[in-house]
């Protein structure tokens, strides 16, 4: 069976999925997205990643392609559809078509929707976290608003691919003070040598994960403390532990950062109690 996609109102065939190339999101990259992994037949976190999407189309004006109510049904649609039990689903909105101008078009201009969904075997990411995954560092280059989820990903790509040329899986952005503020694709975490578990404030300078904020309530289940403060890059070589956390990762131990091995160079206990735990609080909605 070929993969379906939701473009704008119908399903096709994914191969031959397309948008108007003047749709915003391809010269402008004007648009937001959202991922949400699909684990053993469920959407995990569904309601809060739909609630984040609407906090940046609500930032950049960007209207509803569908009403709030009617998208998680799509959304359960094409992860049907493409037989997902295991994967993930992509969710994108843009302002839609018009003439390629810098100002919004028109008030009556529709929003472009796309949704995909792909399998993914939960094995690799657990045999990957039974070994931990390397990182560097790179200078903090975003815009400001990194707190949105935009489709503006350059100057992540350009970290992910130094990180994959360096032998690295991840990179850490690192702000002018010499502090990590995130990954490329994911938030940062470090643990104390007293097992405190530390992570950077989300009210400026990160995007609010998802799976970060999940993994609070985890770690409050586990009776683990968290403290919501910058940590440097010698702080994080010094660590006990350190990880990231993501929809397609959750939490994923990292065993060394440029390079330099973190505590013994293996996975922490801590993270791997988290990453245990993470599914017995997630919010589960069935696909």
């Amino acid at each position: 069976m070929p993969r379906i996609a939701y473009v704008n109102g119908r399903y096709v065939v994914h191969a031959d999925a397309a948008v108007h190339i003047e749709d915003r999101g391809y010269q402008f990259a004007d648009g937001v997205y959202e991922v949400c992994e699909v684990a053993r037949g469920f959407i995990v976190d569904m309601p809060r990643h739909l609630a984040r999407l609407n906090r940046s189309l609500t930032e950049l004006s960007i209207g509803w392609p569908v009403t709030s109510g009617v998208l998680p049904l799509i959304v359960r649609e094409v992860v049907n559809r493409n037989h997902v039990f295991d994967g993930l689903v992509y969710v994108q909105v843009t302002r839609g078509v018009a003439s390629r101008d810098f100002v919004f078009p028109s008030a009556d201009t529709k929003s472009s929707l796309v949704i995909t969904a792909r399998k993914v075997d939960p094995m690799v990411a657990t045999r990957r976290a039974e070994t931990g995954i390397k990182v560097i560092t790179v200078p903090e280059n975003r815009w400001d608003r990194v707190d949105i989820k935009t489709t503006g990903l350059l100057p992540n790509v350009l970290a992910k691919q130094k990180a994959k040329e360096a032998g690295a899986q991840e990179a850490w952005f690192v702000d002018p003070h010499g502090n990590v503020t995130e990954g490329g694709s994911s938030n940062a975490w470090i643990v104390t040598r007293d097992g405190v578990l530390v992570t950077r404030s989300a009210e400026h300078g990160i995007l609010r994960g998802i799976t970060r904020t999940t993994l609070f309530e985890v770690a409050a289940k586990l009776g683990l403390k968290i403290e919501e403060r910058g940590f440097s890059v010698a702080e994080a070589k010094a660590a006990r532990e350190a990880f990231l956390s993501s929809a397609t990762t959750i939490a994923m131990p990292i065993v060394a950062i440029d390079g330099d091995p973190v505590a013994n160079g293996h996975p922490g206990s801590i993270t791997l109690s988290l990453r245990q735990a993470f599914f017995d609080v997630a919010e589960k909605s069935p696909a």
